[in-house]
């Protein structure tokens, strides 16, 4: 059996778990020996990540001699009250929640005026509302047991005050910055929050043509879902403060900022024609 073993014992709440990271977040968690919460819009997807999860881990479990366990809960997380419903379900099935991935995005090419106020809303509540009241429910109970784990998903356009991408990089920015005073906060509690600055990684969230995904994985701009997690998950467990995976990221992170504003909006001018919108 692995060192860090959790004998399913506790649980692992991960948004965004239909698909994509978030599904990988959920095997690789399960196999860390963690029971699941699976959150997500899509019901049907929650439903095919539990399948493919528990095949995998059906051995481990067996081994262990302790049932893995699943908790599915199909929520809206762009509702005013997504938390409250989420931490009142797991409560009453009893989950003991010792990680919490707040992992779920939205991701779109836009000027903020020309997005719909309805797609400035969900942006707004699926990074930043919902997100922090989880972490401001969960942390509680895990500074009681002495133990928590909360991995929060920032990005490196954070640094980017791009047109079409600004209102994204916007709440990654207060992502990155509630993520610091919780951590600042929890000093000395054996709860850590970690921060994860990822580039572009190859997820539905992205949407581009198979010919230029691999293109863009073979050139080192995109990494696959499964990098993305795996170092998130390593930073989480070693209670380090953030981690960008990608070494082309560091490099243009510097660049990122120094743009100046006339060059920015020459470029978003010219993008402009080619933007879809929201």
């Amino acid at each position: 059996m692995k060192k860090f073993f959790r004998n399913y014992k506790v649980w692992a709440l991960i948004t965004g778990a239909a698909s994509g990271m978030g599904r990988v977040y959920a095997q690789r968690l399960a196999a860390k020996g963690y029971n699941l919460v699976l959150v997500d819009i899509n019901a049907a997807g929650l439903e095919e990540t539990e399948a493919i999860v528990r095949r995998e881990v059906q051995e481990l479990s067996a081994q262990c001699g302790s049932d893995f366990n699943v908790l599915r809960v199909a929520q809206d997380l762009s509702r005013m009250d997504a938390a409250d419903l989420i931490f009142e379900q797991t409560q009453e099935a009893g989950c003991e929640v010792e990680v919490l991935v707040n992992n779920a995005g939205v991701m779109y090419c836009q000027g903020i005026a020309e997005t719909s106020e309805r797609m400035l809303k969900i942006i707004m509540m699926v990074h930043m509302n919902t997100p922090m009241l989880l972490c401001r429910k969960y942390v509680v109970p895990m500074k009681e047991r002495g133990c928590g784990y909360i991995l929060n998903i920032s990005s490196l356009a954070e640094c980017m005050n791009w047109p079409g991408i600004g209102m994204y990089g916007a709440t990654k920015r207060f992502v990155k910055d509630y993520s610091r005073e919780l951590r600042i906060e929890c000093q000395k509690t054996g709860v850590s929050v970690t921060n994860a600055y990822f580039g572009a990684v190859d997820t539905p969230l992205i949407p581009l043509k198979d010919s230029l995904r691999k293109l863009a994985r073979v050139l080192a701009v995109m990494i696959t879902a499964e990098k993305a997690v795996d170092r998130a998950l390593n930073a989480t467990f070693r209670r380090r403060r953030g981690v960008m995976p990608g070494a082309l990221n560091h490099i243009f992170k510097p660049i990122c900022i120094i743009l100046p504003d006339c060059l920015l909006g020459w470029i978003y001018r010219k993008a402009k024609p080619y933007l879809m919108k929201v």
